[in-house]
C-alpha cells in the first residue's frame, strides 16, 4: 500500500508540473509552431496539442484572410496634384513557420510594404487615370507586394483602393467643370427642340400652302379661337380673290 501510494503520488507531481502545463489547444484557425530549446522544431495542427513544459514553447499563427488598412498616403500624381490615397490589403499566412521566422511582426512589415508599394505606383500615373484606373492600379500593387512577402510566407489576395482625396480647389474646379457640361448639354437639348419645333412649322405651313382651302380653314379655325376672347377687338377678314383685286 505504501509504494501504491507512492507511485500515486508521482503521478500526481507528473500530471501538475508535466502534462498539465504542456497541454495546448490549437482552434481551427489556427496553427501553432513548435520551437524546442528555442530551435523550430515542427507545426501543430489544430486539436489539443501536448509539448514537452519548460523544453518547448508553442506560438500560434491565425491562417484566415486578414484584411490590414493602409494608412492615408500623402501623393504626387504624375501630372503634379497633390492627393490622398489609402486602401485596403486582404493576406493569408500559408507558410506559419516563415511568418515568425523570417520577420520580427509580418502584420506591421506587410503594412509598411504595402504603404511604400501605395506611394510608388500611384505617384506614376496622372490624376485622371487614377480616378479611373482604380483596377489597374490596385492590380499592380498586389503583384509588387505579394512578390515581396512571399518570402514571409504571406500570400496577399487582393488590393483595394478606397478613398481618393482631392485638394479643396481641384475639387471646386472639378465642380464648375461638371456645372459647366450640364449647362451645355441643357442648351444642345433646347436647341434641338426649337430645331424640331421650327421644322414641323415649315412642314405643315408648306402642307396648307399645297392644300385647295387650307389657308381658308386655317384662318377660320383662328377667327373662333379671337372670338372666344372678351377683350374688344374688331377683325375684317377678306377672301382671297378680294385680296388679290386689291393687290392689282
Amino acid at each position: 500500500m505504501e509504494l501504491a501510494g507512492v507511485f500515486f503520488g508521482v503521478f500526481i507531481l507528473v500530471l501538475l508540473f508535466i502534462i498539465l502545463p504542456g497541454c495546448r489547444v490549437v482552434r481551427q484557425f489556427e496553427r501553432g509552431v513548435i520551437f524546442t530549446l528555442g530551435k523550430y522544431s515542427g507545426i501543430k495542427g489544430p486539436g489539443l496539442r501536448l509539448i514537452f513544459p519548460y523544453f518547448q514553447t508553442m506560438q500560434r499563427v491565425d491562417v484566415r484572410s486578414t484584411p490590414i488598412d493602409v494608412p492615408k498616403q500623402e501623393v504626387i500624381t504624375k501630372d503634379n496634384v497633390t492627393v490622398g490615397v489609402d486602401a485596403i490589403v486582404y493576406f493569408r499566412v500559408l507558410d506559419p513557420a516563415k511568418a515568425l521566422l523570417e520577420t520580427t511582426n509580418y502584420i506591421y512589415a506587410t503594412t509598411n510594404f504595402a504603404q511604400a508599394a501605395l506611394r510608388d505606383i500611384t505617384g506614376n500615373f496622372e490624376l485622371d487615370e487614377l480616378l479611373s484606373k482604380r483596377d489597374e492600379i490596385s492590380a499592380q500593387i498586389k503583384e509588387i507586394v505579394d512578390k515581396e512577402t512571399d518570402k514571409w510566407g504571406i500570400d496577399i489576395e487582393n488590393v483595394k483602393l478606397q478613398n481618393i482625396e482631392l485638394p479643396g480647389d481641384m475639387k471646386r474646379a472639378m465642380a464648375k467643370q461638371a456645372e459647366a457640361e450640364r449647362e451645355r448639354r441643357a442648351a444642345i437639348i433646347v436647341a434641338e427642340g426649337e430645331k424640331s419645333a421650327a421644322k414641323s412649322v415649315a412642314d405643315a405651313a408648306s402642307l396648307l400652302a399645297r392644300t385647295p382651302g387650307g389657308i381658308q380653314i386655317r384662318t377660320l379655325q383662328t377667327l373662333e379661337k379671337i372670338s372666344s376672347d372678351p377683350s374688344q377687338k374688331t377683325v375684317i377678314v377678306l377672301p382671297n380673290d378680294i385680296k388679290d383685286f386689291l393687290k392689282k
